[in-house]
Formats: C-alpha cells, structure tokens, sequence
C-alpha cells in the first residue's frame, strides 16, 4: 500500500468502452481521467483543418509542435484538450476524424511526441489513462494496469446503439468492417502495436456490463493503493 497517488493504465482495441469505463473508474477512485486517443484525434482534426495530409509526417510534427497542448480541469474528473489555446470536444467525435485519425498514429515521429505529453501529463500519478499502448510504451512501470477487451461484434453493437442515441444513423455492417480493419491496423502496425502489457489485468466485456468491469477494476485497485 501507497499514501502516492498512482498511474493506471487502459489498453485494449478501438470500441471496447475504454474511456466510459475508464471515466467511470476515475471518478469512484478520485483520479483524473485522460484518453490519449483525443491527442491523436485533435492533430488528426487540427491537420485537416488546415489542409495538411494526415500522412505527411513532416508538416504534421512541425504542426503539433507549433501548438500549445493543455488539458484544463473544467468540471468533472476528465480534463478538456486545449490545443493551440481551443478547447476540443465535441469535434473529435466526427467519424471522418475517426478514420484520419488511425493514419496519424501509425507515423512513428508523431507517436514520439506525442507519448513524451501523455508521460509530462501523468508524471505526478493521480491519473488514470486510456489508450492502445499506455501500459506497454507510455508507461511500462504502471503500478495497476488493465487490458479491455470484447469481440469485435459486441463492440461494433456498442456503437451503433451509441451513435443512434446521439441521432446519427448508424449502419452495423460498416462499423463491424471498420473496427476489424482498425484492429489489424492497431496490432500490425510497425511503431508501438497493440498488444497486452504482461503485467496487464485481462477483462473480457462481450457479456458483461460496464458497472461489472469498474467493479473489477476497482477491486484491483484496492490491492495497491488507498482511496483518498
């Protein structure tokens, strides 16, 4: 047991529940939250946004280094991205970014920099983080690590319910397509693949519920660090 607020760390595939749960967990643990997924997303948007090829690895470094990237604790326990001074929320979540988005996190000069602000960010511990290489490159000494996981159906179910609840038609078949395609891309790519940390904590969510995996993460949690 430890009185120093640690670093947890969430891996797993693209449509798991990463950041719902990982919020969730936060909040009861009275950590901050941080999905590194939207640091990815808002280089993505920045760069199409000024007509920049989400592939010219290049302009895109020279790009994020000419912004200024802050997370601003606004209300809650999930900081808000500020980049380049704006805050980024609700713009991230356009599908079209989605697919930018996998391109930008392939390239291996833009991962560097980007893992070097997600380490500055948890350096103090108190945070939990969510991502696809968290407990294997940004941090391997985690003290708790977890990898989510679920079938690539249940998850492409997920977010067809998801995006109809937000009123934006959603056709199943596509999304199932898209998140396979995103999964080989994730495991297969050259620079920092997806893959469970050895020490990670393993949880399978096809059939169970959100509320059921914080139960579990939380019981971890309770074997290395106290609840403030």
């Amino acid at each position: 047991m430890t009185d120093r607020k640690i670093v947890i760390a969430i891996d797993g595939p693209a449509g798991v529940g990463k950041s719902s749960v990982g919020r969730q967990f936060a909040q009861s643990i009275g950590y901050k939250f941080i999905s590194s997924g939207k640091m990815y997303r808002a280089l993505a948007y920045m760069a199409i946004k000024k007509g920049i090829s989400v592939q010219d690895e290049k302009n895109l470094l020279s790009l994020a280094k000419s912004l200024s990237w802050e997370f601003k604790e606004v209300d809650g326990y999930e900081p808000v991205l500020y980049l380049g001074g704006h805050p980024l929320e609700r713009e991230l979540s356009n599908e079209e970014i989605g697919k930018a988005t996998s391109s930008v996190a392939r390239l291996a000069l833009i991962r560097e920099f980007l893992v070097n602000k997600q380490r500055e960010i948890g350096s103090n511990g108190g945070i939990v983080m969510e991502g696809r290489d968290i407990g294997t490159n940004v941090f391997p000494n985690a003290e708790l690590k977890f990898y989510l996981d679920a079938s690539p159906q249940a998850r492409a179910k997920r977010r067809v319910i998801q995006l109809k609840e937000s009123g934006t038609d959603a056709n199943y078949e596509e999304i199932l397509r898209m998140i396979i395609l995103r999964d080989e891309q994730d495991s297969l790519r050259k620079h920092n693949p997806l893959k469970k940390a050895d020490d990670a904590i393993y949880i399978d969510s096809t059939e169970i519920s959100r509320d059921e995996v914080c139960h579990i993460m939380l019981e971890a949690f309770k074997k290395v660090a106290p609840i403030k």
